[in-house]
């Protein structure tokens, strides 16, 4: 029997993935322009020379946008898949599976808010100083 919540848990475990996903944008691009915007330039040579992954992921940020855009596009199809997916008739986990689809819908926003952020700082912003 369909009950839903196999839906809704998978629709929040892709959010929360794409959350990951996503934050990885900012690692590469909008945090260590942020630093070297408010003058905190050591800040990120220090930064850089505890975690030397920062580099080769602004290196490849091209390849690190289009898979976090993917997952991003995934993501949004099965939010938008489940949008309408049956939930339990107990109150108890109707309740629950609402509570699961709205806290899927928060996290794919921030990811997407994440996404924006670092596309900016890795792409417009450049273009722009």
């Amino acid at each position: 029997m369909d009950d839903g919540v196999a839906q809704t848990r998978g629709s929040l475990w892709s959010s929360v993935a794409t959350l990951f996903a996503t934050s990885s944008t900012l690692v590469c691009c909008a945090i260590p322009a942020l630093l070297v915007a408010l003058g905190a330039g050591a800040a990120l040579s220090s930064l850089v020379s505890v975690f030397p992954q920062v580099v080769w992921l602004s290196e490849h940020k091209e390849a690190l946008f289009a898979i976090s855009g993917a997952a991003l596009a995934l993501s949004g199809w099965i939010q938008w898949r489940n949008r309408t997916a049956p939930c339990p008739v107990d109150p108890r986990l109707r309740d629950a599976c609402l509570r699961a689809r709205k806290a899927s819908a928060r996290v794919y926003f921030v990811s997407l808010g994440f996404y924006l952020v670092g596309g900016w700082f890795a792409f417009v912003q450049p273009l722009l100083g």
